[in-house]
């Protein structure tokens, strides 16, 4: 068995079904093996697995890394990596990782790990408020990837006693990991215009072979300062094509006015469409501002569920069971306008259908559906003043964290 290798891959040659009229636009990789990972304990031993078996690079790159219990588990496989020799790029952001200890940081430091934080807030060469590393990746030997919306911390992890937050990421193998190295290098050297020679593709060549992959994937990235928002045109492209159903399963869900337009487009077209939401949100506020928009989702007959488990932190979007987008993109616009976000689109029958059949058990199981009529009974005048003023209140907190305030030279 291939080390870095999870069981489940999808090999099997698909039929390219179209999630709609026209198939979405973009470069796709076709040679690529994929599993869908929820987050706690399978997420992070995949992780572990990857680190511990790692021979030449590992790249790591994230928002929040804690050094809590689960950031030393982390940390200290990355620190036996260098030791054994493995070239080690750990990039946490700046401003969501600003707890992290100094003696933690030596220490990976003396182990060998090349560490660096995204754009300190007070050292930073280039400030632009409200733009983060947001994007969630692990890179090892450019052979195989994970992308998703887990940070690395103890909140995303199974613990005795405690479940994970609802959160979701995908393993690949192939192609498309290539593309997914190139990027963690621009990212780790400050998107210069010319990176010069990469070890990528050198590394991807030294690997075995890999037999059967037939998976379609393509990276997705935003990135306001660099004119990126293909994820952005991903979703507005599935919500235009879609010709039966989309499955949504989204944190902090407050959609901009253009998604918003496709949203109800598509829902007057037939299109069936289901919503997943957090019942329970680590930002209250950003919660109530949700609720005030479930009267306009509900009169455009839109499905709502809100998960009853912990809280729910995944950005996976499904479209006709053949196409689904996966990644550190949450549907408003602090990821649309000013984070640094990352994405794959996948274009597979078969593992759309197994995402989606995951969805459908989370709904019957973890969640309750949120009718009209459950809304009247338990919406008071107060609480639906008060969701209006959180809603309000976070509209104009987005756009004070979408303000460009620094211009690039």
């Amino acid at each position: 068995m291939k080390t870095g290798v999870p069981s489940g891959n999808h090999t099997k040659k698909e039929m390219l079904v179209k999630p709609g009229k026209k198939e979405i636009k973009g470069s796709y990789t076709t040679h690529n093996n994929m599993k869908f990972i929820r987050g706690g304990a399978p997420y992070f031993n995949q992780m572990l697995q990857m680190i511990n078996h790692a021979k030449q690079s590992i790249h790591l790159q994230t928002y929040i890394f804690d050094d809590d219990a689960t950031g030393r588990l982390v940390g200290d496989a990355l620190k036996k990596a260098a030791q054994r020799g493995v070239n080690v790029y750990m990039m946490p952001d700046g401003y969501a990782s600003r707890a992290l200890s100094g003696s933690f940081i030596r220490e990976l430091k003396t182990a060998g790990v090349h560490f660096r934080f995204f754009e300190p807030l007070i050292r930073s060469k280039h400030f632009y408020f409200g733009r983060r590393l947001h994007h969630k990746i692990i890179v090892a030997d450019t052979r195989y990837a994970m992308v998703g919306g887990l940070n690395i911390t103890e909140r995303y992890n199974d613990r005795p006693g405690y479940t994970a937050w609802l959160d979701f990421a995908v393993w690949v193998e192939g192609e498309i990991v290539k593309e997914l190295c190139t990027l963690c290098w621009k990212t780790w050297k400050g998107f210069p215009a010319k990176t010069g020679a990469l070890p990528c593709e050198k590394e991807y060549q030294q690997g075995p072979s890999i037999t059967g992959a037939q998976g379609r994937v393509r990276m997705r990235i935003n990135d306001w300062v660099r004119n990126k928002n293909e994820i952005s045109r991903s979703y507005i492209e599935m919500l235009r094509t879609a010709q039966s159903q989309v499955v949504i399963l989204s944190s902090y869900f407050l959609p901009g006015e253009t998604f918003r337009k496709k949203l109800s487009l598509a829902a007057k077209r037939g299109v069936k469409i289901k919503i997943i939401l957090a019942g329970l949100s680590d930002i209250k506020l950003a919660k109530y501002a949700e609720r005030y928009i479930y009267d306009w989702l509900l009169r455009n007959n839109i499905t709502i569920y809100e998960y009853q488990g912990n809280v729910l932190h995944g950005k996976v979007s499904v479209c006709d069971s053949t196409w689904l987008t996966i990644g550190s993109y949450n549907i408003n616009n602090i990821s649309a306008h000013a984070s640094i976000e990352l994405n794959l689109d996948i274009h597979n029958k078969n593992f759309a259908a197994e995402v989606e059949k995951v969805f459908e058990d989370i709904i019957e199981k973890e969640c309750i559906h949120i009718t009209s009529a459950m809304l009247i009974q338990k919406r008071s005048l107060l609480k639906r003043f008060i969701w209006w003023c959180s809603y309000q209140t976070v509209k104009g907190l987005i756009y004070l964290f979408t303000f460009y305030f620094r211009k690039r030279n």
